[in-house]
């Protein structure tokens, strides 16, 4: 558990909120799946020009090596992780001086109730530890994908589409400021209202195996793969 001063985060980010108290944050990551993964990935050979997809369940559910073919792809999801979970094993990522990472992280930590200032100063964290370590590594902000909240499992009560836009339109400042390219993954998956398409979905939030197809596709359409 950890506590932060959120003002001053924010004076940091360049943002303005109401909040002013300390907050307790639910940083922990290191369950045994993350850590049977996270074994698995230091175990497997380096290549040169990995294109990196990092995230938690619903990048770990693609099946990257299929869908962007004739690539060096490599799939770093873990299901359940959260934006610590993801600095803590950035050296891992890292090591092969990846030519791209499409990273996609934040609705499990909003599901813990952290509020987006923590989020988007992780992602501020992981920015630069990419920036110093692989400069010539190209980093792709994925937007969080939005839900059906309808749909949503009683767990995900603190996920909301009002959050998740308020979270990407701070990840676009920090693309904007950093020289990033920053993906809104969002005409791929939403509907009129600006939800999760049902037919795309298992529960609101993660993706049925089809759907994938639809996020390569887009990824190809702007030319990012």
């Amino acid at each position: 558990m950890k506590y932060y001063k959120i003002n001053l985060l924010l004076l940091f980010l360049g943002l303005s909120s109401a909040y002013g108290q300390n907050v307790a944050i639910d940083s922990s990551y290191a369950n045994s799946h993350y850590k049977q993964r996270l074994d698995f990935f230091r175990q497997m050979p380096n290549q040169k020009k990995e294109i990196v997809f990092l995230g938690n369940s619903i990048t770990e559910g693609g099946k990257w090596q299929e869908l962007v073919p004739l690539k060096h792809v490599i799939n770093r999801g873990i299901s359940g992780d959260v934006t610590y979970g993801v600095i803590a094993r950035l050296d891992e990522v890292l090591a092969s001086k990846p030519a791209k990472i499409f990273l996609l992280i934040g609705v499990n930590d909003m599901k813990r109730g952290i509020p987006n200032e923590i989020i988007a100063a992780n992602y501020l964290r992981i920015i630069k530890i990419v920036q110093s370590q692989s400069p010539r590594t190209k980093l792709f902000m994925q937007s969080v994908l939005p839900v059906n909240q309808a749909m949503l499992p009683a767990s995900y009560a603190q996920v909301t589409n009002e959050k998740i836009n308020d979270l990407n339109n701070r990840l676009k400042l920090l693309c904007d400021t950093y020289k990033l390219k920053y993906i809104d993954l969002h005409p791929a998956f939403e509907n009129a209202q600006g939800e999760m398409r049902k037919e795309l979905t298992l529960d609101g939030l993660h993706l049925r195996s089809a759907s994938y197809i639809l996020w390569a596709d887009y990824l190809r359409k702007i030319h990012a793969i």
